[in-house]
């Protein structure tokens, strides 16, 4: 881990969501283009001598819209990891908490993104995840680290493609990408995510009912991220 890059802080107290992720999360501040980037690092609880399987980094929703590392999806997408054996990090985008910087309507936050794998995984197996707008911006991530042979796992959930240009997936890498929508989604149809996963001939995991925030289905969410990331894909 390079120093020059990382602050640690102290635990954060207990909270009902802070809690249930991890009792081991830890407060980070990060550097990016547009100065400090506030992150969250959740480790997971492994066996003594026991290495995690890799680091996976989270994206928050639309920062304009209350988007950020607290959002209930984003805590639940950690979980997921951290019950599979990854130390799942979760940051806040330019201009959202402590980090600092505006609103760059993607452009800027896909550095975000990338400044985060950087230092918090210089080297070593990752794995992208993102929520609304950030899985637009975990898409392009994924587009552009791919071909480094570093991502064990990506997933994509209540992709905004009906508001932003979302990139295709790999086809190399679409085994190993999990796309979840909600059927009932308001915020983003259905309809939009199928219009950008058909010409990739990419697999939609649709929740019936389910809305763009899953209220009263995270376990659910959470079962089906496991599922995918569970080893031998």
């Amino acid at each position: 881990m390079r120093k020059s890059f990382l602050r640690r802080a102290q635990h954060l107290p207990p909270s009902p969501w802070n809690r249930n992720v991890n009792a081991q999360t830890e407060r980070l501040t990060l550097t990016g283009a547009a100065g400090a980037i506030e992150a969250l690092r959740d480790a997971a609880q492994l066996a003594e001598g026991q290495a995690p399987r890799g680091v996976a980094i989270i994206a928050h929703p639309h920062p304009l819209f209350g988007g950020s590392m607290d959002n209930k999806v984003v805590q639940t997408l950690a979980r997921a990891f951290v019950h599979s054996g990854f130390t799942a990090v979760r940051f806040n985008f330019r201009g959202v908490g402590a980090s600092a910087g505006v609103h760059d309507a993607g452009q800027g936050e896909l550095q975000d993104l990338l400044a985060v794998v950087q230092q918090v995984a210089p080297e070593g197996p990752i794995a992208l995840a993102g929520f609304s707008f950030g899985a637009f911006v975990t898409s392009h991530a994924l587009a552009q680290l791919w071909p480094e042979g570093r991502v064990e796992r990506a997933v994509l959930v209540g992709t905004a493609t009906s508001r932003f240009a979302v990139a295709d997936v790999p086809a190399e890498a679409q085994q190993r990408t999990l796309v979840i929508h909600g059927e009932a989604d308001d915020t983003v149809p259905l309809a939009s995510v199928m219009d950008w996963a058909r010409p990739q001939i990419l697999p939609v995991t649709v929740v019936p009912g389910g809305g763009h925030f899953f209220h009263g289905q995270l376990p659910l969410l959470k079962s089906l991220v496991a599922r995918h990331l569970l080893p031998g894909l």
